[in-house]
Parts: C-alpha cells; sequence; structure tokens
C-alpha cells in the first residue's frame, strides 16, 4: 500500500517529528518505508528519516506492507500532516 503525503511542518521532517514517526511505525507488524528523492529509507529507523533531509512543503510517499499496512499508513499521515 502507498500513500503520498505533504510534509507540512515548517521545520521539515526534523528529529523530533521523526522520532515520533519511528514510535509510531515500531507499533505495527507492518514492514514501513519513506520515499523521497528517489531514496528509500526504512520507517522506524530515526537515522534513515533524517538522512533524507525533507523540507517542509515537499511530498513523501508512505509505503507499508503487512497486515495492518492500512493502520500504519493512517497512524503516520496524522503525524505529518
Amino acid at each position: 500500500m502507498k500513500k503520498e503525503i505533504l510534509i507540512q511542518s515548517t521545520a521539515g521532517l526534523h528529529a523530533q517529528l521523526a522520532a515520533k514517526l519511528v514510535h509510531v511505525a515500531s507499533n505495527f507488524q507492518a514492514d514501513v518505508k519513506l520515499e523521497y528523492a528517489d531514496q528509500t529509507v526504512d520507517a522506524k529507523s530515526v537515522l534513515g528519516l533524517m538522512s533524507l533531509a525533507v523540507p517542509s512543503g515537499e511530498n513523501v510517499t508512505l509505503i507499508a506492507d503487512g497486515d495492518d499496512a492500512e493502520n500504519v499508513i493512517l497512524e503516520i499521515e496524522k503525524i505529518l500532516e
């Protein structure tokens, strides 16, 4: 399952936001990835997310695979939008 999400935080995908995302993603069994600028990283890795350096106003693609993929995407979407 894929979902495109706009990063609305004025600081982009910063450390605190990345940590929240990892915390939420880690509560699900699904394999969760975040894609930006032709790079794909594990959404359960703060360092991976930070390495993307996503600025505010950019779209990222959230990719989840597993039984609870739809639920994890909905929860992460709440954090990022």
